[in-house]
């Protein structure tokens, strides 16, 4: 299987070429003694945890089969958490001796796959266990650091593989959260265009286009997801695979993350901070998602004013602000608060500047957000039919906090999604 974008390319930008293998279908595992010897692992390192242990027994079978010597080091968990010491275990087991990585499973242990390659420059192969989240293809990891999570560029495993009869064992809650994950990128490839027109950032149809293709192609599929079908598995693997390698081409996370996104990163910092509840990564932006069109419905009925706008960004209060950033998130918001300094995300005469290129292009913002979000009810029927949850409540969180944590999401990183474009508005969403 092979991905290509042109290049040179209409956006201007010559994209690397993606030189990942990727092989998807009924035994595909069996290929991995192969693709390890080609990479030179005569000793490589098997990462896995108590859930996949049983899959990376099997391969660590094979591989000595054809000659070489694993080892395998398990989390003694069924769910390694995405922070320090995870990453910090793995490298405490890591031998020099090792000449390969290869991570059994699907997030967690796939992201601490990748910056463990990088780091020691090894070579890396991850045996995917679930279709559950589009990191399998991209070259960041996602973790938490300091109680914020953040991005971590990394690198692009060396061979993805996808067993489809591995692949529709996986629990419902991990097919589901595979397609949330992909429905969110309706709001990524919106947002991703809005900010092109505001800021002037990069963006590239070519790759724009190919996260689409991905998602129709999984909601095509998607009848067939719970009953294990596995062209429908096997759809929303190879959807979460294009919807990596397309943050692969652009070089940032854009194609495929943005407000939903960080309703997600928002719950995710407060379940570490409070032991308030949270749910995968994949499920949290099924939810974000529909909140999000939700409140792209509210932006069509606004009228923009600028006097309105700029007496609001004068008179916003950023200390008082970060107060209440700190009472939401905890520790997490205090780096947050840091990135303001070279972000300046609440500058008054940057804050013009976007005003009016909101106010010279608001049609375009209008037909864009009409090209790109699909009405909430079918998005609720998308999730419906793949087993996601629409309301926090379903994941245990009060609908309460839905209003604070869209006004956060402004500040997890430095990109431009709707919770900034209502601040420059200077609206309420809520």
């Amino acid at each position: 299987m092979t991905f290509d974008i042109p290049s040179p390319c209409g956006c201007g930008m010559r994209h690397p070429a993606f030189k990942t293998e990727v092989l998807v279908g009924a035994g595909a595992s069996v290929e991995i003694p192969g693709y390890a010897l080609k990479l030179g692992m005569k000793h490589p390192y098997i990462l896995c945890d108590k859930n996949t242990s049983v899959f990376a027994d099997g391969i660590a079978s094979s591989l000595g089969r054809a000659g070489m010597s694993p080892d395998i080091f398990m989390f003694q968990t069924d769910h390694p958490l995405p922070d320090e010491k995870t990453v910090g275990s793995a490298f405490m087991h890591f031998d020099q001796a090792y000449d390969g990585i290869i991570s059994v499973g699907s997030g967690v242990l796939n992201d601490t796959g990748k910056i463990v390659s990088r780091i020691t420059g090894r070579p890396y192969i991850i045996a995917a266990t679930a279709p559950s989240m589009d990191g399998y293809a991209s070259s960041t990891s996602s973790m938490e650091r300091d109680g914020l999570k953040i991005s971590l560029n990394t690198k692009i495993a060396d061979v993805i593989v996808g067993d489809t009869d591995i692949l529709k064992k996986a629990p419902d809650i991990l097919l589901s959260a595979g397609m949330g994950d992909i429905l969110a990128k309706y709001v990524a490839i919106c947002e991703w265009r809005i900010s092109h027109i505001i800021n002037g950032e990069y963006y590239c149809e070519e790759t724009a286009s190919l996260v689409r293709k991905a998602i129709d192609r999984c909601v095509t599929n998607i009848p067939g997801l719970l009953k294990r079908d596995e062209k429908a598995v096997e759809a929303v693997f190879t959807g979460l695979i294009m919807s990596g390698s397309a943050m692969f081409f652009s070089g940032s996370s854009r194609p495929a993350s943005g407000s939903e996104h960080y309703f997600s990163h928002i719950w995710d910092m407060r379940s570490l901070a409070f032991g308030t509840p949270s749910s995968l990564h994949g499920i949290q932006c099924a939810i974000g998602t529909v909140e999000t069109a939700k409140l792209y419905d509210k932006l069509k009925k606004i009228v923009p004013d600028p006097n309105k706008a700029i007496d609001h960004a004068a008179s916003f209060d950023l200390r008082e602000w970060h107060g209440k950033l700190r009472n939401f998130i905890g520790p997490g918001a205090e780096i947050m608060i840091s990135l303001e300094k070279s972000e300046k995300k609440y500058d008054t005469g940057l804050h013009r500047k976007r005003l009016e290129n909101i106010i010279r292009n608001w049609d375009e913002i209008l037909r864009i957000v009409e090209e790109e979000i699909p009405d909430v009810d079918d998005l609720k029927r998308f999730c419906a039919g793949s087993g996601c949850p629409t309301e926090p409540e379903d994941i245990g969180l009060p609908r309460s906090i839905v209003p604070m944590t869209f006004e956060c999401t402004k500040d997890v990183r430095d990109k431009y999604i709707l919770s900034r474009l209502f601040w420059d508005l200077g609206e309420t969403a809520y």
